[in-house]
């Protein structure tokens, strides 16, 4: 999972190359996104992502990540429709926060704020301006702000996972989706929190999770892992196949079915 997903043309902002250049909000969608079937999401995220999206943790380079998965399918976000429009009520922060990002210059592990300059509301007429003179302007701080709560929030998370780790919590998840029309979708390489190991744990590790707010974030992610019916759910909406919410159940109008299996990891 790459931390600049969707961003075609990142640029380092500053106030000689792009002193001219403005912010269009308007008709902003969410079509960038409509080809990433899962995005990274932090710990803080995890009570209102659980809400809509199933939580799982992947592997990321040599790292662990905590991600919503918006899709079963390479390339599908069953959350964007065709006008760019998310169909959820909490939109993860990896997506709110474009077409700004903050990347590493390589330097110390210093970061650079930097715009997607493919982001069709980036241009040099319409909008609000991103520098006024030598000071940036109210949108720009506010992207800012929001770009190194952000980077908090992930250390925050990336310390959270490493925790997990440490104690031998997380197993491997094996997701598979059956659907009316025979379809399958399998879902491998993912992790999720065994749950009895969890229960094993010693009181004083148990306590620590419990006192940073963790636990709650365990179990958000625990439960989430339901949400899996719901994007069998929007598959066949969008295929015109019958939905679990359907009235009927029979041979002949049988409903499309999410089976995950968890095994320990070795």
């Amino acid at each position: 999972m790459a931390n600049l997903l969707f961003y075609k043309k990142p640029v380092p902002l500053n106030k000689t190359d792009h002193a001219g250049k403005k912010i269009n909000p308007a008709g902003r969608t969410f079509k960038f996104a409509s080809g990433t079937n899962s995005v990274i999401i932090a710990g803080v995220e995890f009570s209102e992502a659980a809400k809509e999206y199933p939580i799982v943790f992947a592997q990321a380079g040599e790292s662990v990540v905590p991600v919503a998965l918006l899709g079963l399918r390479n390339e599908e976000n069953l959350y964007v429709d065709d006008e760019g429009t998310w169909d959820a009520r909490y939109v993860p922060a990896f997506g709110r926060r474009y077409p700004f990002v903050l990347a590493e210059t390589g330097q110390d592990g210093q970061r650079v704020v930097c715009i997607d300059e493919a982001y069709e509301g980036f241009n040099d007429t319409e909008g609000e301006p991103l520098f006024d003179g030598e000071e940036t302007t109210p949108i720009l701080k506010q992207a800012m702000d929001f770009l190194e709560e952000y980077q908090k929030q992930y250390q925050r998370t990336e310390a959270f996972v490493q925790r997990l780790k440490e104690n031998e919590l997380l197993m491997e998840l094996n997701a598979k989706v059956d659907m009316v029309d025979g379809q399958q979708f399998g879902l491998s390489g993912l992790l999720a929190v065994d749950e009895r190991k969890l229960l094993q744990m010693p009181d004083d590790r148990a306590l620590q999770l419990f006192r940073s707010g963790e636990l709650s974030w365990i179990y958000c992610h625990l439960m989430s892992l339901g949400n899996m019916g719901r994007m069998v759910d929007r598959i066949a909406r969008r295929s015109g196949a019958p939905t679990t919410s359907d009235d009927s159940d029979s041979e002949e109008n049988p409903k499309p079915k999410a089976k995950a299996r968890a095994k320990k990891t070795s």
